[in-house]
């Protein structure tokens, strides 16, 4: 059982890390070497294309020769204040802003409460001395004595520990109730003030039915027609390319080793050449242009005989497709509307935007999707009970009291009053963390097999999981085992009867671990998050290493994104200790409050610096806040009431009773008032949005802006042609561009069949940021333009032909 000392011992030690963290980052951001570990997001942006600090000498371009600058080392607190909410929205989106609003909620709601808590609940529960004479019997603590466990049975005390739930509890849904309100307006707002995006006029149409004798384009485009003549527009169909995508991969390395040495060329002037062996190490020396351009050539053709393959064979083509609406409100009334008499068939639902896609999951066949939600629903089950070991064992370390009692031979290593407090104050919270670390990612996987296809929805998945997980481990795992530990003594030596007593006293006491984990967790790790350190030190290996052009430097940067499936789920566990430990230990909401507001300033740090989110879904994980928020407080109802049981407080508990049906019935309210707007698009705001858009662009072309919106990465495309020196020093570089030219027209000659054509407008710029895709140059002739890019993660592409002139277009990658 930790006491206050080790308490006090923990603070000291995650203060310290935690200020050395901070005191490490102020030194390294403002060195001119890290500036692209540490302002990564401008870089990307184009607002920042160097150093700032750097003096223009050698020294000075690595390290900042300004020692004024070491002075002012937490400046980096004020300036992350400086921008607004609206700015936020427009510099890293909407999810970024509704993210940080989740950390002041959190003071909003537990601020307040804080205070009230500490003036009267404290007071209260150390006039009363109960644990005084509990204490041969139990294992406590000095800070026990702050709790309601302090508290005598059957006391009128209790009533003050009952007010101050109510209270709570109706502070708690005001704040929830204004926020959720809050945002809802700013997602519609959000999506109101957007330029034109794809996914507005597009839905995902799955489980497409195969009728013997047509493809099933031809199937789709004669079922939209028929069904939605008005307003249908075009379709795009998804093809399986699993071998196809490893080429690409391959065919990257080798594009980057040719860039590399064409650099190096220009540079000195004189012929690059390398060993084929190991390495590099050993085996026959070659001329490296020549030798990459040769393996280039043949990964082309290769890459070209690969793809007529897949587009010639039907049973490549999936039964999903993208089908495109000329309007909004024709889009959102096919997403929500039932398109057959047989409900499994032609499944439509919103299109997720295009960055949001996970394109693998497109090829899962959707009757097998059911049997793979329950196989892993299994498989997370059985996960949740086997982690309960490790949480069992990080409980035997943060009670070596109660194991003392049983196993006296560790007495002579846990009296030593440093290795005491820090295995019972810093020790536990650490190993937890440790043993959550690579969760989150394995979650992930079983989500990703399940089979849902935006990267959004994979990722609010894997965080209700690790909630549950968190949930059932952290918080009750933890509750459980270690009042087992702590009371081993007392449950083997005493009555049954006493047992719920027991643990009705016991529970209180797991505050302490809790406040060495928020520490742990809440303060040094996220003054660790600020440090960027294995971003950084990755960063400069790759650099000495494996980068090689500008583009590599980009890759290399690695900025990041907030980790919605890891962060959230963390947040919601700092809400259910707030709210359960209110009412029956409230020493531990202001270690809740300092992590709240730190946490909040090192991420609207980082949001505005560094990460570099990968989609924007406009805030829809925020109904998940919202439910398991509401979740914490039916559970610290029911805790207190299961204490007030345990204390024989009969007058006091049927009191709350009422709370649990009041606050069911606030939760059933805001679902019905806020959700659907998080769900499906309003046909309101889309019939306005139309209507607005036809009237300040008449002339609007739409079916120019959505034709490739939904097209594979891995076949977008834009020229680029590529100067290619020659490998001899008497040729010049204009020959060798001339002979690339000559080699790709001659590899990417392509002949589709005419009922492949499922678009014939040509790309253009929608304003919808895309990823930065590698991509691949492929000339074709006039008559048969054909444009392909390649993405290393992708095993599924679509395929646009246009068999009009040939144009060139200019395409914005972010």
């Amino acid at each position: 059982m930790a006491t206050l000392q080790d308490i006090g011992v923990s603070a000291l030690i995650n203060l310290f890390g935690a200020f050395l963290f901070l005191i490490a980052f102020a030194v390294l951001r403002i060195q001119p070497i890290n500036d692209r570990v540490y302002f990564p997001k401008w870089y990307l942006s184009g607002e920042r294309n160097s150093p700032r600090r750097s003096d223009g000498t050698l020294v000075g371009k690595f390290v900042n020769l300004n020692y004024k600058t070491y002075f002012t080392f937490l400046n980096w607190m004020p300036q992350a204040m400086k921008m607004s909410e609206s700015e936020i929205i427009r510099h890293a989106g909407l999810d970024s802003a509704i993210f940080l609003r989740i950390y002041t909620l959190g003071l909003k709601i537990f601020g307040p409460v804080m205070v009230l808590a500490l003036v009267v609940l404290v007071p209260v529960n150390v006039s009363s001395g109960t644990l005084f004479f509990l204490k041969k019997e139990l294992v406590v603590s000095n800070i026990d004595k702050l709790s309601i466990s302090n508290v005598q049975p059957k006391s009128s005390k209790f009533f003050f520990h009952i007010g101050v739930e109510y209270l709570f509890t109706f502070w708690a849904c005001f704040m929830l109730y204004r926020e959720y309100n809050n945002v809802a307006i700013m997602r519609l707002q959000y999506l109101a003030s957007q330029r034109r995006r794809p996914e507005q006029f597009t839905v995902v149409v799955r489980n497409v039915p195969d009728i013997p004798g047509h493809s099933i384009p031809d199937t789709v485009d004669q079922f939209f027609k028929t069904n939605h003549p008005e307003h249908y527009l075009c379709h795009q169909a998804v093809y399986n390319a699993n071998k196809f995508a490893k080429l690409v991969k391959q065919r990257a390395k080798l594009q980057r080793w040719f860039d590399y040495y064409v650099l190096k060329h220009q540079r000195s002037q004189k012929n690059p050449t390398c060993k084929l062996g190991f390495l590099g190490l050993w085996g026959k020396r070659v001329d490296s242009i020549e030798y990459y351009k040769q393996q280039i050539k043949e990964f082309d053709h290769n890459m070209s005989l690969e793809r007529q393959k897949v587009l010639k064979d039907s049973k490549l083509m999936l039964p999903v497709t993208f089908v495109s609406f000329d309007s909004r409100w024709g889009a959102a009334v096919c997403a929500q509307t039932q398109q057959s008499k047989n409900p499994t068939l032609w499944l439509t639902s919103s299109a997720p935007e295009p960055r949001d896609i996970y394109w693998q999951n497109l090829a899962i066949p959707f009757i097998s999707l059911t049997i793979r939600k329950l196989v892993i629903g299994i498989s997370v089950f059985a996960l949740v009970f086997f982690y309960m070991i490790p949480i069992a064992f990080v409980q035997s370390l943060a009670n070596l009291e109660g194991l003392e009692r049983v196993a006296p031979f560790l007495r002579p290593v846990t009296r030593l009053d440093f290795i005491k407090s820090f295995l019972q104050g810093f020790l536990p919270g650490l190993a937890l963390k440790i043993f959550l670390w690579i969760l989150p990612t394995v979650l992930l996987v079983m989500s990703k097999i399940e089979g849902y296809i935006a990267i959004s929805t994979l990722e609010r998945r894997a965080a209700a999981k690790y909630y549950y997980f968190m949930l059932v481990n952290v918080f009750l795992g933890s509750i459980i085992a270690g009042t087992a530990f702590e009371q081993l003594h007392s449950f083997l030596h005493q009555s049954p009867t006493q047992i719920p007593r027991t643990i009705g006293v016991s529970i209180p006491m797991k505050a302490t671990f809790f406040i060495t984990y928020i520490m742990v967790d809440g303060w040094a790790g996220i003054a660790g998050e600020i440090l960027r350190l294995k971003p950084l030190v990755i960063f400069h290996l790759k650099n000495m290493f494996i980068v090689k052009t500008e583009e590599d430097r980009v890759r290399a940067m690695d900025p990041g994104f907030v980790d919605f499936k890891e962060t959230i789920p963390s947040l919601q566990l700092y809400f259910l200790l707030g709210i359960v430990y209110t009412a029956v230990t409230p020493i531990l909401l202001p270690f809740i409050l300092i992590f709240f507001a730190f946490a909040y300033l090192v991420y609207r740090h980082q949001i505005i610096n560094v990460y570099n989110q990968q989609y924007e879904s406009c805030g829809a994980f925020w109904p998940h806040v919202h439910g398991r928020i509401i979740a914490s407080l039916l559970i610290s109802q029911l805790l207190l009431m299961g204490l007030l049981t345990s204390k024989e407080a009969a007058d006091s508990t049927p009191l709350l009773i009422i709370l649990p049906i009041l606050t069911l019935s606030f939760h059933k309210y805001c679902k019905h008032r806020f959700e659907p707007a998080f769900r499906q698009y309003p046909l309101e705001e889309a019939m306005a949005k139309d209507k607005l858009e036809k009237e300040t662009e008449p002339e609007l072309n739409i079916k120019a802006d959505l034709a490739d919106a939904y097209l594979h990465p891995i076949f977008h495309s834009f020229e680029k042609e590529v100067p290619l020196p020659s490998s001899s020093s008497s040729s010049s570089s204009s020959s060798s561009s001339s002979e690339a030219k000559t080699h790709q027209e001659e590899t990417a000659e392509v002949r589709v069949d005419k009922h492949e054509t499922h678009s014939s407008s040509p790309v253009t710029e929608l304003g919808t940021p895309f990823h930065h895709h590698q991509v691949y140059n492929y000339a074709t002739s006039p008559s048969s333009h054909y444009a392909s890019a390649y993405e290393q993660s992708s095993s599924q592409y679509e395929y646009h032909y246009n068999t009009h002139q040939y144009e060139e277009h200019e395409y914005r990658y972010n």
